[in-house]
């Protein structure tokens, strides 16, 4: 039997977007998907890392809010969430802290007695704090000993200067001056109904749809008036770091370009992807099939809420890693040089395509892909936008992106071992 030609779509439809306000103005996004017996609840804060006032403030407070409140232990919120089969995940970032409920839909009157407690109500125990801090200090000296972790942060330093909040890493030492105190001064500043979006999908009878209303509507009001300032950045083009009885060296590399919002930025995600964005990239069969350095290496977009760069990361054996980064040189350069073929780049416009409507494949994904939108300040017709941007993309265009952005003089590089 012949296999049937594949074919991507021209059009990617997901359910609409409501836009509701609860009572105290938060915003709420509701995507009904009635199809499926689940309901999905993102709370969004602007409480990143660069809104702290002190070290790791803003991640020890999102990881702390589940371990006690007013009414319940953490041991009690545990075995309530695992009781009705729901569960909870928390995810931060530099700009925002996301704080995840999925419940049945036929639990989630029991499941949102919990989300009450745990996003209205955390009272940070002292000595579950002072239990967090020492663990995560003891994670953190541990992962500081491998030298990805210490590309990683390195690579940031890099991009943005020592003291910028999207390059600064603090000593693992921080964790001991972390008080209660100090998380609820965080809590009362960032955990707020103007510091807040709310995203939820699923079956969203009118009773969930109050309960949500009614619990996002107890966020109390901020205090705070002045605005974040961010200062600008200091890029070092260049970083060679020695890390004692390492026999692998972490690189990465990149440049500094534009967040999410610019008219560029899609694009060059196509050509971010060409050069290291899937197993049979230019990088991956470069520096894996056909020098052996590597297991893998990949290029990807960043984007913050300030800012966004081009990021390219491989570890490789110490003894290569000078022939590595001049293999990474050469496919730079060949993208500057040369047009994609089209053959490559329909392959690669297929796979983009194909990820978009995999993560698009359920409420949850949906549910994702809104909220970056609305933080980017984008409706879901800009999923449409972004494919017809891909599929647009011609191999000229990606000749201009690469030889107005990607000039060896703008690169960073950092390498670690």
């Amino acid at each position: 039997m012949k296999q049937p030609e594949i074919t991507i779509p021209s059009t990617i439809s997901v359910p609409p977007t409501t836009a509701l306000t609860a009572d105290n103005g938060t915003p709420i996004y509701a995507i009904h998907c009635p199809e499926y017996e689940v309901v999905r609840l993102s709370f969004v804060f602007h409480a990143g890392s660069t809104t702290q006032s002190h070290p790791f403030a803003a991640s020890a407070t999102a990881n702390m809010l589940a371990e006690g409140s007013a009414k319940f232990t953490a041991q009690q919120i545990a075995e309530q969430l695992d009781y009705y089969g729901s569960y909870f995940d928390i995810n931060i970032d530099r700009d925002y802290a996301y704080v995840t409920f999925c419940s049945l839909s036929k639990f989630f009157t029991q499941t949102a007695e919990v989300i009450e407690e745990v996003i209205l109500r955390p009272t940070f125990p002292e000595q579950e704090v002072s239990t967090y801090c020492a663990k995560r200090r003891q994670q953190l000296t541990i992962e500081r000993r491998k030298v990805e972790t210490r590309a990683r942060e390195y690579f940031a330093r890099a991009m943005f200067g020592d003291d910028h909040p999207y390059g600064i890493s603090y000593d693992e030492k921080c964790y001991d001056n972390l008080s209660r105190d100090i998380l609820l001064e965080h809590y009362k500043r960032r955990y707020t109904a103007e510091r807040c979006i709310v995203v939820c999908s699923g079956n969203l009878i009118d009773e969930v749809l109050r309960r949500i209303n009614e619990i996002t509507s107890k966020l109390q009001q901020s205090t705070e008036q002045s605005a974040i300032v961010m200062p600008a950045f200091n890029t070092t083009h260049t970083m060679h770091l020695p890390h004692d009885g390492a026999v692998q060296s972490s690189i990465r590399m990149g440049r500094m370009l534009f967040s999410r919002t610019h008219d560029d930025f899609i694009p060059m995600q196509v050509l971010s992807t060409v050069l290291g964005g899937y197993f049979g990239s230019r990088l991956m069969q470069n520096l894996r099939e056909r020098n052996g350095f590597t297991y893998g290496v990949y290029s990807a977009m960043v984007n913050f809420q300030h800012a966004g760069y081009l990021a390219i990361a491989t570890q490789v054996g110490c003894e290569v890693k000078e022939q590595a980064l001049e293999e990474i040189a050469t496919e730079i350069e060949r993208l500057r040089r040369e047009p994609v073929p089209e053959e490559e780049l329909s392959l690669v416009k297929n796979i983009m395509a194909g990820e978009m409507m995999r993560i698009l494949d359920g409420p949850f994904g949906i549910a994702d892909v809104t909220t970056e939108n609305i933080l980017c300040g984008f409706d879901n017709q800009h999923i449409q936008y972004n494919l017809e941007r891909i599929r647009q993309t011609s191999p000229n265009d990606l000749l201009r992106l690469a030889q107005q952005y990607l000039s060896p003089e703008d690169l960073v590089t950092v390498v670690v071992g």
